[in-house]
């Protein structure tokens, strides 16, 4: 029996290592997450020069913007009938019945960037 006892201890062997491998990678994901999360921070606050805009001085910076935008004036419908079910446990099952009808009108319109 002496042999099984030896690869029962480097089992348990195994086991801590893996567990303490868990435990950095757990730990880890703080300090990650708070990188990439600087990062995005960063590069949101990124500072981009204007340019051929009078209103700035040379040293002047702006975030970036679209130099466009849009009005939109939209009705949006939709009719369908949907059937619920109620399963056994609690569950519910939903399907539609019949067709799904969905409409939009209106306008939408691209505005001139303004100076």
């Amino acid at each position: 029996m002496p042999g099984s006892r030896k690869r029962g201890q480097s089992t348990a062997e195994y086991a801590i290592v893996i567990g303490v491998v868990i435990a950095a990678v757990v730990a880890m994901q703080v300090y990650v997450k708070r990188g990439i999360q600087g990062k995005f921070k960063d590069a949101s606050d990124a500072k981009i020069e204007v340019e051929g805009n009078t209103d700035y001085g040379v040293n002047d910076y702006k975030q970036f913007e679209p130099q466009y935008s849009t009005t939109t004036d939209m009705v949006s419908t939709k009719d369908v009938t949907e059937k619920a079910t109620t399963t056994a446990g609690g569950g519910v099952k939903r399907e539609i019945v019949g067709e799904e009808i969905s409409s939009r009108t209106g306008t939408q319109e691209v505005l001139a960037p303004t100076q």
